[in-house]
């Protein structure tokens, strides 16, 4: 007899998916004045932290080539 497993996908959102919803729904009916940046930031930090930890990770790995090299 064969043990089936089954995978479910939930597809919840995270919590800066949440929080721009949030945000961009009171920036269109007007309850916040806030600039638009503010209001896409819960979109544009976890891009802008993987791209430095990229950088980063870049940079180290070119520093260890040429100290081998």
């Amino acid at each position: 007899m064969e043990d089936k497993k089954v995978q479910i996908n939930s597809g919840s959102f995270g919590l800066g998916t949440i929080l721009f919803i949030v945000f961009l729904i009171l920036k269109l009916t007007g309850v916040i004045s806030w600039a638009w940046i503010w209001v896409f930031m819960p979109l544009i930090v976890p891009v802008a932290l993987l791209l430095l930890l990229l950088l980063i990770a870049g940079i180290i790995a070119i520093a260890a080539v040429i100290a081998d090299g």
